[in-house]
């Protein structure tokens, strides 16, 4: 449970990031923190205590506690995923800078004329 509470607060501070930070690197970053919290979330939801990987063996009985592959599956898509998002993201930021010689949100604003 308070591995739970964790991945919701390490989600809060990516959220901080992103709604309290002018800067556009680190409302970059605060995204992929939010990013690695959800995954987080989505591992934990297919952990089982003293589960085991669910591959079917004649050593293994087919009563046993096996993890759930689903949301492993989930995680490494969006971490795919999220890689190419962050990319984007820091492309456009390094455009922005060489455009308007600044990562302030509020400048760029002023300077959108």
């Amino acid at each position: 449970m308070i591995v739970f509470i964790l991945a919701i607060i390490l989600f809060s501070i990516g959220l901080y990031g992103i709604l309290v930070k002018r800067n556009l690197i680190k409302m970059i970053i605060g995204l992929v923190i939010m990013e690695y919290a959800i995954n987080l979330m989505l591992a934990l939801v297919g952990f089982r205590k003293g589960g085991i990987a669910p591959i079917i063996t004649p050593e293994i009985s087919e009563t046993a506690t096996f993890v759930d592959p689903l949301p492993q599956a989930i995680v490494l898509t969006a971490i795919v995923i999220g890689l190419g998002t962050t990319a984007l993201l820091v492309s456009f930021a390094v455009r922005i800078h060489e455009k308007y010689d600044t990562f302030d949100v509020r400048k760029i604003r002023k300077l959108r004329g």
